[in-house]
């Protein structure tokens, strides 16, 4: 089938990438304009951009998805169907374009996590397991009919990080089946009903405030909120100078380990060469890897060869 994609950041261009090379037929990429980045404020391109250019595929990067013109230049290419993966929410009069419809491919299994953060939040949230699922759009986000799913476990030590490169790959495989299957007129799809809507868990953008750290949970939900948020944007807390300034600390990477002696929760131990620990109300969080403000991430042991405890608090807050 004759295919326009549309998506932006690294996560799609895995799906993108199994398209092109299927027996389907990429047109065109729809993608963000470029943004403004690193200090001289370049304007750098999406990476779903990058990747149309390199394969020599056209790009469109419209502003306003209802713009007159984009809609024109869309309609002017006449393709089978639309698949989307991680980029906006599309206007009425887009994703009804296409003969076939709109799939989008969202990592979770559905009707569960939708939102912008679905890998973040459910690794925060503990799950065991996750999933990719293709669905057809519909007016209100990540609510359409779906077409197929992939149940996927998640490791008790997993990051997000690691995660999404297993279910870049997982989505990329679904949506090419996906596709198959709608050629071939085999698909049936199913309604988001499953679980009453109070029920369900969401995946909103990860914001500033949802980094930090509180130390009066429990070891576990602080454990899985340092692995739902690795390698970005980082769990934070603060620690306190001599000067009585508070700095950043973002930990990437972690271990749980039993209460050894009772301390209050936030309490930093030292132990050289290498254990940095921080107790909470019911176990210690082991800190593996970790960013002080203005400094480089750095392994544990890194990172306390050239940390001065005696410049800072002895508690974290």
């Amino acid at each position: 089938m004759n295919v326009i994609f549309l998506g932006t950041p690294e996560f799609a261009v895995g799906t993108l990438d199994a398209i092109c090379k299927s027996k389907h037929n990429v047109l065109a990429v729809v993608t963000a304009p470029d943004k403004p980045a690193g200090r001289g404020l370049k304007l750098k391109p999406s990476e779903v951009k990058e990747y149309a250019v390199d394969h020599g595929i056209p790009v469109l990067q419209p502003e306003k998805l209802k713009n007159e013109e984009f809609i024109e230049q869309l309609r002017s290419y006449n393709a089978d169907i639309f698949v989307v993966v991680a980029f906006r929410m599309l206007p009425e009069v887009v994703y009804t374009m296409p003969k076939y419809g709109t799939f989008n491919v969202h990592a979770s299994l559905l009707p569960n996590y939708r939102g912008a953060a679905p890998i973040q939040w459910a690794v925060i949230n503990g799950e065991e397991k996750t999933g990719v699922t293709t669905f057809f759009l519909d007016k209100q986000i990540d609510t359409g009919d779906i077409i197929d799913a992939v149940e996927v476990e998640i490791g008790p030590r997993e990051t997000t990080g690691e995660l999404y490169d297993r279910l870049m790959h997982i989505g990329a495989e679904l949506a090419v089946k996906t596709l198959d299957n709608v050629e071939a007129g085999t698909v049936v799809t199913r309604k988001q009903t499953d679980i009453p809507v109070e029920n369900l868990k969401p995946a909103p953008k990860i914001f500033k405030e949802d980094t930090f750290i509180d130390w009066e949970q429990p070891a576990q939900v602080i454990f899985n909120k340092i692995r739902g948020l690795s390698p970005y944007p980082g769990a934070c807390t603060f620690i306190t100078n001599k000067k009585g300034q508070d700095e950043f600390l973002k930990i990437y990477d972690a271990e749980i380990k039993p209460l050894t002696n009772k301390k209050q929760p936030g309490a930093i131990e030292i132990e050289l060469p290498n254990c940095f620990h921080i107790f909470t109300k019911d176990g210690i969080i082991s800190v593996q890897n970790v960013q002080l403000q203005g400094k480089t991430r750095l392994k544990v042991s890194d990172f306390l060869r050239g940390f001065h405890p005696e410049n800072y608090s002895d508690a974290v807050h």
